[in-house]
């Protein structure tokens, strides 16, 4: 089999949207070091999962021997990325975005770490904005963007049909300082390819044309698509809504570990080819051996095990399969007092109890049931579990025993249906 190159793996893969000048880009990894780089404003204290493809694709580059900067936009994330937004993002205080500033890089230091590659330089743009005079950077930079072309972009132009939106002076001049940062991290790390997801087109295409322009160079972009789900939910969000964040403290590992479980079958060897760094042969087994046994939750089974172990670690994954097994299987007395707290911050339907009330209330209150009528019903058909243990009477009423580490309760109703009781 003849070895892909890097432009052909990440194609397999499926990690490439747009590449400015293939054909120059592919000779320049091919015979020669590069230097990349990848940009993420700090508009919170942790990334979240559709950060990770850009980071990824970052390490492919790595793994193939070139060199990467990362950029915290410490500055631009104060003025906020009006691509395909519906409206402004609101602005930040400084000292906010400098704390998450240094979160975001001590997250992208521990996920490098995590897979033993060697941590990339990361730069703030603040750094050189702080610096900087409005009035030469207009003389000076400013003269090189045309206003014709920057309102064509689909992304300004979206905004600007809004007649309850519209876009704000700030916002259109993001494209001026995320150029500039192309050309300052060419001058300074001779960085000659920027990455990014697909909505930063044109950013990226107005950061190519600046140093072309001051430097008379060609250097070239690289994006990365944007990913949905089956369900038309936006990658990285649930049902409920909510963001998959990287930092434990904001999703669980276990809630983590669920969101890769629950990748739909059509997606699951996709993400396996951007997600994970196994070979293209190895998921073309797993696929074979999936569909020939029927058995969709192995590939999946393999994807959560690969992501959350990058992401969290192997500890936190032993702690995410533990609580899955033991959920799937009903011995919950094999639940740590830390497991409780990870499905109680997960978000797992919970209700807080303050005395020993009677079961077919708590069935109600918890929406396992739908009447205290509904719940004698559930009891006496066998349907409830309180800590895995099947309850028939109707009249029962839970007691300290009930409390694990003195402290939860879980009911099931069926095999599926887990309710948490805190005490």
């Amino acid at each position: 089999m003849v070895k892909l190159n890097l432009l052909d793996e990440l194609q397999v893969r499926g990690f490439v949207s747009k590449i400015s000048n293939i054909h120059d880009l592919e000779k320049q990894i091919n015979h020669n070091i590069i230097t990349l780089y990848c940009g993420f404003d700090p508009t919170s204290d942790s990334l979240h999962v559709g950060h990770l493809l850009p980071l990824l694709c970052l390490k492919w580059f790595q793994k193939y021997n070139h060199n990467i900067v990362v950029l915290i936009g410490g500055a631009t994330g104060l003025i906020g990325d009006p691509s395909f937004k519906d409206k402004e993002r609101l602005i930040e205080i400084s000292d906010m975005t400098i704390k998450w500033s240094t979160k975001i890089k001590s997250q992208i230091s521990c996920l490098f770490k995590n897979l033993n590659f060697i941590s990339p330089i990361i730069v703030n743009n603040y750094d050189w904005f702080k610096k900087i005079n409005i009035i030469s950077f207009l003389r000076d930079i400013g003269k090189y963007f045309s206003i014709n072309k920057m309102m064509n972009r689909k992304s300004v132009k979206n905004r600007i049909n809004r007649i309850d939106q519209g876009i704000s002076f700030t916002e259109f001049s993001y494209n001026l300082l995320q150029s500039y940062d192309f050309l300052q991290l060419y001058k300074k790390y001779h960085v000659t390819l920027q990455i990014g997801g697909s909505d930063q087109w044109g950013n990226i295409s107005s950061g190519i044309d600046l140093v072309r322009r001051l430097c008379h160079i060609q250097v070239f972009g690289l994006t990365t698509p944007l990913l949905t789900q089956s369900n038309g939910i936006k990658f990285g969000k649930t049902e409920k809504n909510t963001t998959i964040w990287l930092n434990s403290t904001k999703t669980t590992p276990y809630a983590f570990y669920q969101f890769w479980l629950n990748t739909s079958d059509d997606k699951i060897i996709d993400f396996l080819k951007l997600f994970t760094f196994l070979k293209i042969k190895e998921i073309d087994q797993i696929n074979k051996q999936s569909n020939m046994k029927n058995q969709f939750f192995y590939p999946k089974s393999i994807l959560a095990d690969y992501v959350t172990k990058m992401i969290h670690g192997q500890e936190e994954l032993n702690s995410a399969k533990r609580i899955t097994n033991i959920l799937f299987s009903g011995n919950f007395h094999k639940l740590t007092e830390y497991d409780f707290y990870q499905l109680k911050k997960d978000g797992m339907m919970s209700l807080v109890l303050n005395g020993y009330e009677d079961l077919r209330q708590v069935l109600v209150n918890s929406k396992l049931s739908s009447s205290r009528t509904h719940a004698y019903q559930l009891i006496i058909s066998h349907a409830i579990r309180i800590n895995n243990r099947k309850e028939i009477n109707p009249k029962y009423l839970f007691c300290y025993s009930d409390k694990l580490f003195g402290k939860f309760t879980l009911i099931t109703r069926g095999k599926k249906n887990h309710f948490l009781l805190c005490w």
